[in-house]
Order: structure tokens, then C-alpha cells, then sequence
């Protein structure tokens, strides 16, 4: 056996303990023993620190989940996103694009496409030259030194704002030169004066501008782009391909509040308060280990908080709660399609109806706004105050979770200060048990040695008499 005893130097100088020498005892054992006892108190209180370090962690997180749910519901508001304009759609925007100005013509409109405009081309062959060549390209000089390439050439053309074509090369070293402007050209098109003889023209692959060709509701039209600005008084229609299947159908509403801007808004809601809702029922539900493990000491830190329940509890009335001094039919988000979305079938409920996660139906939105677009203003902006004033007074500053973190801080911060006296007084207590066995040790060994000279004494003494 071994335990505390002698103190010896190695070497190297670094202490070396023998212990129970004189006693038999494993002193080191039994002194860890008793610190490991008297320790015990010191765990509680790490564990609990751990737990409330971690409840911390999470309030602060539903706190900031709760401050950027609380912005984002008062973005509805803003006079800005109910302000007038004009919308413009297209049943096939890859081919046919608009976009309204002021004072667009309502009305649906049909636009069909039978050519896009494009730019003149022409194609040449290109000779490296043996000295310095100048190329006159639409009365525009372009020198060249002796053994320059095709891409020198071209860079020089794209480089130069007062020229009227673009130059660029193929695989083949061919150039090509094309207009800068598209539409029409007629015969005459990139006229190439080169004495040099540094590019040749292959023959047949000269092309014309053309414009785009278009008509609407049967009234044809061209244009030198694709871009098209007076075929629809007030709206600028981009042409992006032909329609050979029928025409594209352009529908101009009146001005008002624009329906996928606010729809758009209501998603990004719609998705920031789920995420929230999720995160809360997420603590709520999670319970603490029956015997947790290091890591785990901070699960389950909120399971059932009665407060984070109040705050879940006051989103969800808050949807379906009417707003004062709105008329009937339109006095609550559920009015305009925001609700926890429709059951599943025959008297059954969604998960997410259950977990009260929202949802949009756009066309009841879209068909709120149409019909009554001050209405859904008015409502929106009471709710949203309203809603804002209870996620504040949770998760803004001041609120009750930025009271309960500090708190928590608080009492960490106590916890720390006892840790610490306690770590200094175990360590005092373990060094007076240390210096109590050696003590004992030394006593032992006394008493061990007066005891063997005794008996050698009489053992001597026994000796002599006989």
C-alpha cells in the first residue's frame, strides 16, 4: 500500500511522495476521498451555473428571434408599401416582359412577336500583316503593327467608344464585326477599307440589321429594339422571343397598392413568426434528462416556462383577435388569408394548425386589396402596432426576457465569486490533510523506532543474564 509519508527530491528536482511507510495506510487515497465528499457541494454549484448559463443562452435567442419579429411587423405600417402604383404582368415573361410608367392604360392586352431585333453583321478572314496596316472600319481608323493578331485588332475596335461596331473572334481566327445598334440597315452596312489586305471578307456572310416585328391586339408594329415604348401607352414592353404558339396576354391594372410587394411582405412575416413559434415550442417541449451528462446539464432549462408560454400564447391570439374601429369582413389578418391554413380532410387538423404555424392564401389577399385596399391598411396597421407592443414587451429592451437574462448574469456571476472561495478553501483544506498524515507518518515512525531499540535493549539485557 501507499500514501503520504516521505518527501524525497528526484534528479531532475521535482518532488517525489512516498507515502504509508510508516503506517501501512494509503494516505493519498484517503485524503482524495474525503476532498472528493467535501467537493461535492462545489459540483452543485457548477452544475447549476452550467444550467443557468445555458437558460441564458436561450432567452437571448428567442429575445432576438421576438426583436426581429417585432421589426419586421412593423414594416406593415409604412405608408410606403400601400403607396399607388401601377402593375403590370405577363402570362409568359421569358418571351415578353412589361413594365408600367405613369399613367399606364389598364386593360389586358395581347402581343405577339414574329422577329426580334438584332444588328448588321459581317464576317472576315483575318492575315496577320507583314508591316504596319491601317483599316478603316465606317470611316473610323484602326492601325495596326506588323505580325498583330486578330485579338489585337479586336481589342483595339471594343476599346474604342467612337467606333459603331463590336469586333469578335471565333475558333476559326475569323472576325466577325456587328453593329452596335440594332435595327434596320438596308443594303449598305460596315463599310471595310483595308489596303493591307489583313481582312477579307467571306463571301455570303454579310447580314442586315432588321427590326423586331410585333403587333398588338392585331395592330402591327416595328421597332429598331426590343425594347418598345409606344405600343402600350404607358408601358415599356421588352421582347425577349418569338411566339409561335399564340399570343403573350399583358394585363395592366388600375393604380393602387401593389399586390405582390405587400403579398411579398406578408410571406417574409409569415416566415420569420413560424421560425419563432417553432423555436419556442422547441424549449417548451424539451424535457431535462433524468440524469444528464456534462453537455447536457443546460437541456430542458426552459421545459414548460410559464412566461415563454404567455408570450406563444399572445402571438396566436393576436392573429384572430379583431382589431377596434375596423369594419366587419376585413377586421383581422384571418380576413385577408393569414391564417394557421385549412385541415387536412374530414374533420382532421394539420400539423402545422396544431403547432399554430401561419399560412397565406394569396387570392384572398390579392381579392382584399382590390376590393378594399384602405381597409386592409387600416387593419394592418392596427394589428401590427398592436402584435409590436407584445413582442416588445417580451423581447425588446427592457422586457421581460432582457430581465430575466440579467438575472441569470447575475446569479453566475454569485456563483463564480463561491466557486472561487470554495476552490481556495478546499485547497487550504486539502493541504491541512496533507500536512495532518505526514504529521502522523512522522509520529508513527517515532515511535516505530524507540520501539525496535527497546526491544533490542532487552533482547541484549536477556542476553547477558543468561
Amino acid at each position: 500500500m501507499s500514501s503520504s509519508g516521505v518527501t524525497l527530491n528526484s534528479v531532475g528536482g521535482s518532488p517525489i511522495t512516498v507515502s504509508g511507510l510508516a503506517s501501512g495506510l494509503d494516505t493519498s487515497s484517503i485524503i482524495a476521498a474525503l476532498m472528493g465528499v467535501e467537493r461535492e457541494p462545489l459540483t452543485r454549484l457548477s452544475d447549476e451555473q452550467s444550467k443557468l448559463k445555458g437558460e441564458q443562452s436561450e432567452l437571448q435567442s428567442i429575445q432576438s428571434s421576438l426583436q426581429q419579429l417585432s421589426y419586421a411587423v412593423s414594416e406593415f405600417a409604412l405608408p410606403s408599401l400601400f403607396e399607388d402604383s401601377q402593375e403590370v404582368t405577363s402570362n409568359e415573361p421569358d418571351r415578353v416582359s412589361a413594365a408600367a410608367g405613369a399613367g399606364a392604360a389598364i386593360g389586358g392586352y395581347e402581343v405577339e412577336v414574329t422577329a426580334l431585333a438584332n444588328s448588321a453583321q459581317r464576317t472576315f478572314s483575318f492575315t496577320s500583316p507583314a508591316s504596319e496596316d491601317t483599316i478603316t472600319i465606317e470611316g473610323q481608323e484602326f492601325k495596326l503593327k506588323a505580325g498583330a493578331s486578330a485579338k489585337e485588332l479586336a481589342d483595339a475596335i471594343n476599346s474604342d467608344s467612337k467606333a459603331t461596331v463590336y469586333a469578335a473572334v471565333l475558333s476559326s481566327g475569323e472576325i466577325v464585326l456587328s453593329n452596335r445598334a440594332t435595327g434596320e440597315t438596308g443594303a449598305e452596312f460596315i463599310q471595310v477599307s483595308d489596303p493591307g489586305g489583313a481582312l477579307s471578307e467571306k463571301p455570303g456572310s454579310a447580314k442586315p440589321g432588321q427590326d423586331a416585328e410585333f403587333s398588338v391586339d392585331g395592330t402591327v408594329g416595328t421597332s429598331s429594339t426590343n425594347t418598345v415604348t409606344d405600343a402600350i401607352p404607358g408601358v415599356t414592353l421588352t421582347l425577349a422571343g418569338l411566339t409561335p404558339d399564340g399570343p403573350v396576354t399583358i394585363d395592366v391594372k388600375a393604380p393602387g397598392p401593389s399586390t405582390s410587394a405587400i403579398e411579398a411582405k406578408v410571406q417574409s412575416f409569415i416566415k420569420l413568426y413560424n421560425s419563432t413559434v417553432e423555436a419556442i415550442e422547441t424549449q417548451l417541449s424539451t424535457r431535462p434528462p433524468a440524469k444528464p451528462a456534462a453537455g447536457e446539464l443546460a437541456t430542458g432549462s426552459l421545459f414548460g416556462d410559464v412566461e415563454l408560454t404567455g408570450v406563444l400564447n399572445a402571438m396566436r391570439q393576436s392573429m384572430y383577435e379583431p382589431v377596434a374601429n375596423v369594419e366587419d369582413g376585413i377586421d383581422s389578418p384571418l380576413e385577408i388569408g393569414i391564417s394557421t391554413g385549412a385541415p387536412t380532410g374530414a374533420g382532421a387538423t394539420s400539423q402545422s394548425s396544431l403547432d399554430g404555424l401561419l399560412a397565406l392564401e394569396p387570392s384572398k389577399l390579392s381579392e382584399a386589396l382590390d376590393t378594399n385596399p384602405a381597409g386592409v391598411e387600416q387593419m394592418l396597421t392596427q394589428w401590427s402596432s398592436r402584435l409590436q407592443e407584445s413582442l416588445n414587451d417580451a423581447g425588446g429592451p427592457g422586457g421581460s426576457l432582457e430581465v430575466r437574462v440579467n438575472g441569470d448574469t447575475e446569479q453566475v456571476t454569485q456563483l463564480a465569486t463561491q466557486i472561487a472561495n470554495m476552490n481556495e478553501m478546499l485547497a487550504l483544506r486539502e493541504k491541512s490533510l496533507q500536512e495532518t498524515y505526514a504529521q502522523l507518518e512522522s509520529v508513527i515512525s517515532q515511535n516505530t523506532a524507540q520501539a525496535s531499540y527497546l526491544t533490542k535493549q532487552f533482547e541484549s539485557l536477556n542476553t547477558s543474564n543468561d
